[in-house]
């Protein structure tokens, strides 16, 4: 009597395999949630960085007077012309925080502008105006509310090697936070910090009139 030996199919088998490896997946898993195996499990971060290299030092010889914190709310939208913002198209809703430093530059000054008498009893000084930095962003307080996309945006994601990129709305709130601190009173505020910082120091020297003027 002949005994038939049945083979299992080949699908059946990677069936079988793929079964094995999603409960080898899943009990691990539960184990990652019982005391004691978390570490087993668990994720570790490691720094791998290289070393900062120090590429430039610049001389500052300018007065931080003023600093004002900004916040802005950037609604970016990128749409495509003639297809459907579901097909194509992006729209993120970015928070932007940031500071702006408002100073006087010193680094300019000559003897014409530095006028005291001879009993060294008055001195006037005529500064330049009080410019603004550069917007900063904190991005510990910077964060995107929500983004949506396009399934061909979302398609170009998984091939690019920055997806998700963010720096669209980080310049555009730079900007907004740049134009606010134009508008507000940030300068004046630093030129009114930098003539009593000057007076007080003068007069600490022994000046009983100090006259700081601004112009260029």
């Amino acid at each position: 009597m002949t005994t038939s030996v049945r083979r299992t199919p080949g699908w059946a088998k990677a069936v079988g395999s793929v079964v094995v490896v999603l409960a080898v997946l899943f009990a691990g898993l539960r184990l990652i949630g019982l005391p004691g195996l978390g570490d087993v499990f668990g994720e570790e971060t490691r720094d791998r960085s290289g070393p900062a290299l120090l590429e430039s030092i610049q001389d500052i010889s300018r007065y931080d007077a003023a600093s004002g914190n900004f916040q802005v709310v950037v609604d970016l939208e990128k749409d495509a012309k003639y297809l459907p913002d579901a097909i194509r198209g992006t729209r993120t809703l970015y928070v932007g925080a940031g500071t702006v430093a408002a100073y006087v530059d010193l680094g300019g000054l000559g003897e014409k502008d530095v006028k005291v008498n001879e009993d060294r009893t008055s001195a006037t000084l005529r500064l330049p105006h009080a410019r603004l930095g550069r917007p900063a962003l904190d991005p510990d307080r910077s964060y995107a509310v929500s983004k949506k996309r396009g399934l061909l945006d979302r398609l170009g994601d998984v091939f690019s090697d920055n997806p998700n990129s963010e720096q669209a709305v980080q310049r555009l709130a730079a900007r907004h936070i740049g134009d606010a601190a134009e508008d507000s009173r940030l300068a004046d505020r630093a030129e009114e910090n930098t003539t009593g910082m000057l007076q007080g120091l003068l007069h600490s020297l022994g000046f009983e009139e100090v006259k700081v003027t601004y112009g260029t």
